[in-house]
């Protein structure tokens, strides 16, 4: 199974927050800082909502919007 994680920078604070819906129900959502530390959150959240089932072999991330890298 594969799953595409939603992911949005809220506009007023600029938390990260990544969600995705289980079509057997229920769902994930996380957030977080920064990009880094939303890299780290995710393969937690899907760790705890798969506790009793077989997680996704593969996670891919949706930005909502084009983040912007900011190098200097």
């Amino acid at each position: 199974m594969n799953a595409t994680i939603k992911v949005e920078q809220d506009e007023e604070t600029g938390v990260f927050v990544a969600s995705w819906d289980d079509p057997n129900g229920g769902g994930i959502t996380t957030q977080a800082d920064t990009l880094e530390e939303l890299y780290r959150a995710v393969p937690e959240a899907i760790r705890c909502h798969f506790a009793k089932r077989t997680a996704p072999s593969k996670v891919a991330l949706h930005f909502e919007t084009d983040p912007v890298l900011q190098v200097a």
